[in-house]
């Protein structure tokens, strides 16, 4: 078994996959937190404030609650407390119930400030129209783009992430698994819609990257609990880990992120010209010869001649901008970590896993893995913002350290003995046992992580017949990991949001 590390919306692509083998407020915010609030909220108490925000030109006012709520076990005992950042129109009483969002990042080990602060919250970082880091101090600015106005919206931190820890050490660990981290959610959930009355609001399940393993195996879990949902979007999905373990033996992998490393390519101007004119086609180009030429090359093996090799290797290096030589030395076999630091090796530098477009200086290009130029641009902005806000606007005061990515859980049991972890079978049967239930695949082109064409792959294995694939939508967007970065694929994203909820709570 390979050492696990922590990924935040699965940042083992940058390193390597787990295998299983045996600002201040505006002058439009009224905040309650200018009142006197809590210093210290105890377990199952949230500060409320209320604020205001302009949304598609349309000014909404909103309460906000930062608090927790404690996971108890079946004998009543609490074992956790989850915190968690909700936001919430109100209606007349009258009103229908508005759609409910419950949204997670992912790692496993990520708060939920990445899509909280990035895409769907009233407030979002400040970065480059690019989506590169601007320069400290950063900067919290409104989201025209927020999701406020297609439903209420509930960012959830899992046990170990953000505020939220067991009640004891143990405890804490106990939750570092696959089945506890999503049954501690499911009961976050069942008793978020008691405690507001919430039973009769459209239900919707928003995650990214492992937060999209999550929310697959909480839609099966839910429904057998009697709550069935509306709709489950994910965001850089990644649900069959086997898809992007580039483990002895599993060639999938190699095939399904062909294409993306054709992105990468296309982007930093590395392909010929007849590939360079459109994208789209040279994407479709790509995606033929990944799935029929190249797989039948990866499954013959060593019983593919040398003549076949270099065959494969050309075609291989015309696709992806690499020397047909490297492509050879690697046995046509190359996993994220040596392109990302080969594409651009002439010019001394490397591309992010998260999103390729972004690179940094490559100071040791001898070694075969570094830090993820992504990364190092997100991670400072959105810390420091999310420890502002809480406390200078939500008003919410603690003293521990809201763990944005990774810090919080030890070693993830990931429960898979002789395969791979998989939440997919859990999303069929969820889709089954409720056909209304609708799902929403968004992936960027220039993602590492969590390719493109290998959340199709999964997506197109469901087992699930006709009439179920039309409960599918799948959107490709010119960006990356967190495709929200860049302010058009933000807006982009919103967009075929207010559509996908739209679509699924109509009748």
């Amino acid at each position: 078994m390979k050492p696990l590390v922590l990924l935040f919306a699965l940042f083992a692509a940058s390193l390597s996959v787990p295998s299983f083998a045996a600002a201040a407020p505006d002058t439009k915010q009224e905040s309650a937190a200018r009142q006197e609030p809590q210093q210290h909220p105890s377990a199952a108490t949230a500060v409320v404030t209320k604020h205001k925000v302009r949304i598609d030109g349309r000014e909404i006012a909103y309460e906000a609650s930062a608090g927790t709520l404690p996971v108890q076990n079946d004998a009543g005992e609490t074992e956790a407390e989850i915190f968690y950042v909700s936001y919430r129109v109100p209606q007349a009483k009258t009103a229908p119930p508005r759609p409910l969002l419950f949204i997670f990042n992912g790692g496993p080990g990520a708060a939920s400030v990445w899509l909280h602060l990035g895409a769907l919250g009233p407030k979002r970082v400040q970065m480059l129209p690019d989506g590169n880091m601007p320069a400290p101090p950063f900067k919290l600015t409104e989201n025209a783009s927020s999701w406020l106005d297609l439903g209420d919206l509930v960012f959830v931190d899992p046990v170990g992430t953000g505020y939220s820890r067991g009640t004891k050490p143990e405890l804490t660990k106990k939750f570092s698994a696959v089945q506890p981290d999503i049954d501690s959610l499911q009961r976050f959930i069942r008793l978020y819609l008691t405690r507001n009355q919430a039973w009769s609001a459209p239900l919707f399940l928003v995650g990214e990257s492992y937060g999209t393993f999550r929310c697959a195996g909480l839609s099966d879990l839910l429904v057998e609990h009697g709550i069935a949902l509306n709709g489950v979007i994910l965001i850089s999905s990644i649900l069959n880990f086997q898809t992007i373990a580039f483990d002895y033996g599993n060639d999938l992998p190699y095939q399904l992120i062909l294409p993306s490393y054709t992105a990468t390519a296309f982007y930093h101007k590395k392909l010929a010209p007849e590939l360079m004119a459109d994208l789209d086609r040279t994407l479709a180009q790509a995606e033929h010869w990944a799935s029929t030429d190249y797989a039948q090359a990866l499954e013959r093996g060593d019983r593919l001649d040398a003549e076949g090799k270099k065959k494969v290797a050309t075609e291989f290096a015309r696709f992806t901008g690499l020397d047909p030589a490297f492509v050879l030395n690697r046995n046509l076999r190359i996993d994220n970590r040596d392109f990302a630091r080969e594409i651009l090796r002439k010019e001394g530098r490397m591309v992010g896993f998260m999103d390729s477009r972004l690179n940094a200086e490559n100071p040791e290009p001898a070694k075969s893995a570094g830090f993820d130029a992504t990364i190092t641009t997100i991670r400072p902005p959105f810390t420091a913002a999310i420890n502002t806000y809480l406390r200078e606007e939500l008003g919410y005061q603690s003293d521990q350290e809201y763990f944005t990515l990774g810090g919080g859980i030890g070693r993830w049991d990931w429960e898979a003995k002789n395969s791979y972890a998989d939440t997919a079978e859990n999303l069929r049967n969820a889709m089954v046992k409720n056909p209304y239930l609708k799902v929403w695949v968004a992936s960027g082109l220039f993602d590492l992580a969590t390719p493109h064409y290998a959340a199709e792959y999964t997506m197109s294995h469901l087992g699930i017949g006709e009439k179920l694939r039309e409960n599918v939508t799948i959107r490709r967007y010119r960006s990356g990991h967190m495709m929200y970065l860049e302010a058009e694929a933000l807006a982009q994203l919103k967009k075929d949001a207010a559509k996908f909820i739209g679509s699924a709570v109509k009748r």
